[in-house]
């Protein structure tokens, strides 16, 4: 055996080769045939999952304009509907300060121009004003934000609490609509309430 390994090592050498690189075609195969059958069910199923995206939305026709960063997004097979978690959402209106909303998750309809967002919902407006929620509807093509549940919205001076919120970001006007209670800062020494 040894004076034919000997005499025939070339042989023997390319035979080994050509063994390795069938081995790792026919594992490379496999994998290709299972990363075609996942395409497959991504494409005609429910759509596609994502982790850590940022999103951007700079719809003309809109009033509004905003970037979505999430730890995770499922998009519908249509591309029509957006599902995200663990979100950052930074809203642009045009002229005005911007706002922008951290919370647990949320969903975007293209179709429709709405955002939902719920679960404990902070977010910021401008530099000086912070808001807290639990559940909000942005309207990008009306550029509105409202809804009907607790809001607190407190600034530099004051604290506002109610039920159901109103913004208009064109127009830069934000409305508490019920059970409203407004606290001035102790800075100021008063407290009132409507």
């Amino acid at each position: 055996m040894k004076s034919f390994l000997k005499r025939h090592w070339p042989l023997v050498g390319v035979l080994v080769l050509f063994l390795a690189v069938g081995f790792y075609f026919a594992k490379a195969g496999r994998d290709f045939i299972k990363t075609t059958a996942f395409l497959k069910d991504v494409i005609s199923g429910e759509g596609v999952e994502l982790k850590d995206i940022h999103y951007r939305q700079d719809d003309l026709d809109g009033k509004i304009k905003w970037a979505l960063d999430a730890k995770e997004v499922r998009l519908s097979e249509d591309r029509k509907t957006i599902r995200f978690f663990d979100f950052y959402l930074k809203v642009e209106a045009e002229g005005r300060p911007g706002f922008s909303l951290r919370g647990e998750k949320g969903i975007y309809c293209k179709d429709i121009g709405k955002i939902e967002l719920q679960g404990e919902l902070d977010g910021s407006y401008g530099t000086e004003y912070r808001f807290l929620t639990e559940y909000v509807v942005i309207d990008e093509k009306k550029g509105t934000v409202n809804n009907e549940e607790p809001v607190e919205i407190s600034g530099p001076f004051f604290t506002v609490k109610g039920k159901g919120i109103f913004a208009d970001l064109s127009e830069n006007r934000i409305k508490i609509l019920s059970n409203v209670v407004t606290t001035i800062n102790q800075e100021a020494g008063v407290s009132a309430t409507q």
